[in-house]
């Protein structure tokens, strides 16, 4: 059993909680937790997805067809502690941002079978 180091009182509510809680239906959740990612860290990520959910929502009534740059602008401006790929994954099985996170996920396929081809 793998030894884990606890030093205060929420680090062990955590722990324990983790251990009832089945993480693969929180996989966000679970990213923002082992990745030690702090509350303003979080907050800082939340007002940027907010933003970029308000710039697809404009774009895409504009008629708009491919946001691709505002998948690497997330990808960019994303916290370097978080993997792009493995958040917009959580957050969509979390259901944040759902169109968002659809189209981000359809880009990232596309791209992936494209790479694959060749």
């Amino acid at each position: 059993m793998k030894e884990i180091k606890i030093n205060d009182s929420s680090s062990f509510h955590i722990h324990l909680l983790s251990k009832v809680i089945d993480m693969d239906h929180y996989p966000f959740t679970k990213l923002i937790i082992e990745n030690h990612i702090t509350f303003e860290e979080y907050e800082e990520l939340m007002g940027l997805l907010h933003k970029l959910n308000d710039t697809f929502e404009e774009q895409k009534e504009e008629g708009l067809m491919d946001f691709t740059l505002l998948l690497i602008h997330f990808a960019g401006m994303l916290n370097e502690k978080l993997n792009p790929n493995h958040t917009i994954y959580g957050l969509k099985k979390e259901g944040y941002f759902p169109s968002l996170m659809d189209t981000f996920i359809d880009i990232i396929n596309r791209n992936e079978s494209k790479y694959k081809r060749r």
